[in-house]
C-alpha cells in the first residue's frame, strides 16, 4: 500500500527555530531508554538513537533502518506521565521515508506495554499520513485530550513510500511531563489468627504544523 495524501493546511503555523524549540522537544529525556524497544530494527538498539536533542536532529550519523520489511514498531516507556502534544519525524531519503504513523498509548497499570506486530491489527488511538520531511519542518499534533496522561506510547510505522526498508533519523516528542509517583498502602490487621489474602487491582484525525 502506498499513500501520500495531500498535505492539509488546516491548523498549520510557522515556528522560528529558536532555543525554545529545544525546550519544547525535550521529552526524549523522560524516556526510560533502558526499556525502550524497537521491533524489526536492522541494527540492535539503533532505534534508541533517533530520540535525541532538538539541536542534533539534523545529525544523520545515527539512524534506525528496518530489517525484513518496511515496518518499524517502537514501545516507548516514560519515567513519569506525559501530556503528548506534537511529534516530528525526520525520515530517510526518497522512498525509505515512512508514509504512515500510528499511535497506541496506555496509562500506568493499564493496557499492554509491549505490543508486537500482531497487536497492531487493533484500532490505533490516532494515526497520521506522513509527508516526506528530511529537515524536521512538519509537526503532527496529537489529540491532547486522549494523550493527556501517557505512561507508555507505542509508535507503529507500517509502510513507506515504496522502498523495501524504512529509515528514520529523528523522532521528536513535544509535550509536558509530570513525575510519576508510586503509592503504597499498608494495612495492619490485629487478629488472633492472621488471615492473609492477596489483592490485585487491574487499572487501556491528524493536524500538521509547519515548523521553521
Amino acid at each position: 500500500m502506498s499513500g501520500h495524501h495531500g498535505h492539509s493546511c488546516q491548523g498549520d503555523h510557522d515556528h522560528d527555530d529558536t532555543p525554545e524549540m529545544g525546550i519544547h522537544y525535550s521529552l526524549y529525556t523522560k524516556i526510560d531508554t533502558v526499556n525502550l524497544e524497537c521491533l524489526n530494527e536492522k541494527t540492535e538498539n539503533s532505534g534508541k538513537d533517533v530520540f535525541k536533542a532538538w539541536e542534533n536532529r539534523l545529525s544523520f550519523e545515527k539512524f534506525v533502518e528496518s530489517d525484513v520489511d518496511e515496518e518499524l514498531l517502537f514501545n516507548i516507556p516514560f519515567t513519569g506521565n506525559v501530556k503528548l502534544k506534537g511529534v516530528i519525524v525526520i525520515g530517510g531519503e526518497g522512498e525509505t521515508h515512512p508514509s504512515r504513523m500510528r499511535f497506541w498509548f496506555c496509562f500506568r497499570f493499564k493496557n499492554r506495554p509491549h505490543m508486537t506486530f500482531d497487536d497492531t491489527m487493533s484500532t490505533p488511538d490516532q494515526e497520521f499520513e506522513l509527508h516526506p520531511d528530511t529537515a524536521g519542518t512538519i509537526e503532527y499534533s496529537t489529540k491532547v485530550v486522549k494523550f493527556s496522561s501517557v505512561h507508555h506510547l507505542t509508535m507503529h510505522f507500517p509502510r513507506n513510500f515504496g522502498s523495501e526498508s524504512s529509515k528514520i533519523y529523528y523522532i521528536g516528542l513535544r509535550g509536558e511531563y509530570t513525575e510519576g509517583h508510586r503509592h503504597g498502602v499498608t494495612i495492619c490487621t490485629y487478629e488472633a489468627r492472621p488471615n492473609l489474602s492477596d489483592h490485585k487491582t487491574n487499572l487501556m484525525d491528524s493536524v500538521t504544523h509547519q515548523v521553521q
